[in-house]
């Protein structure tokens, strides 16, 4: 009723940090199918309230060497999340309708020095399914660009839009509105400029068209 039909929720993460840490007790614990199951409850619910569930943080926040709010953060190895962060992926992107969200961690072996939500290969290990599931084909989201440290101490909201969308995100969350504009325009001139192609927009807006429920004013 209210138009809300998304929800930046369950958190899957994997850890067993204590409660008032960044993921603590957003957590559903530090065993992988645990996580899965009461995640996938959660995820059920949203659809079933007519909100789409979005998995995050991608590809693992919970034993991450930090607090993205805060700063530059490292994962485990791509290896050892493979054995332990995304097994919940695996199995929640097969259940229903879902997106992803895409957080700021740098993780060795797959983004090198940069952030997973700038990260071309984060973006490429979700579609392709080398993640250990299926090829996902849902909305990817970013975590929050402009009032995190781990991409505020780097890059301005514009500079960081743009590089998320080119890396892969079809849709880029920031905070600040008084931004809207540069990065509007921003994006503009690097569609104009061949830097953002429009194919992989037109991809991104289909994405988004085709997970929004039936509209009762659209007679659907």
């Amino acid at each position: 009723a209210r138009g809300i039909t998304v929800d930046f929720a369950p958190v899957v993460d994997v850890t067993d940090a204590a409660d008032d840490t960044v993921i603590g007790d957003r957590s559903f614990g530090a065993d992988p199918a645990t996580v899965t199951d009461y995640a996938g409850a959660y995820a059920r619910g949203l659809r079933d309230a007519g909100l789409l569930p979005v998995l995050k943080h991608f590809p693992g926040h919970g034993n991450a060497s930090g607090d993205s709010h805060a700063g530059a953060v490292t994962t485990p190895p791509i290896d050892a999340l493979q054995a332990n962060d995304l097994i919940p992926y695996q199995t929640l992107t097969t259940q229903g309708p879902v997106g992803v969200m895409v957080g700021h961690m740098q993780v060795p072996g797959l983004t090198g020095n940069e952030p997973a939500s700038l990260s071309p290969a984060a973006y490429a290990l979700l579609r392709s399914g080398g993640y250990g599931g299926p090829p996902f084909g849902g909305l990817v989201f970013t975590d929050d660009l402009s009032g995190m440290q781990a991409i505020s101490d780097r890059f301005g909201p514009a500079d960081a839009v743009l590089r998320s969308l080119q890396a892969g995100a079809d849709v880029a969350l920031w905070l600040t509105t008084s931004e809207v504009p540069a990065v509007l325009d921003g994006l503009e001139r690097a569609v104009g400029a061949g830097e953002l192609t429009m194919s992989s927009v037109d991809a991104s807006v289909m994405r988004v068209v085709s997970s929004k429920p039936p509209s009762p004013r659209c007679g659907g």
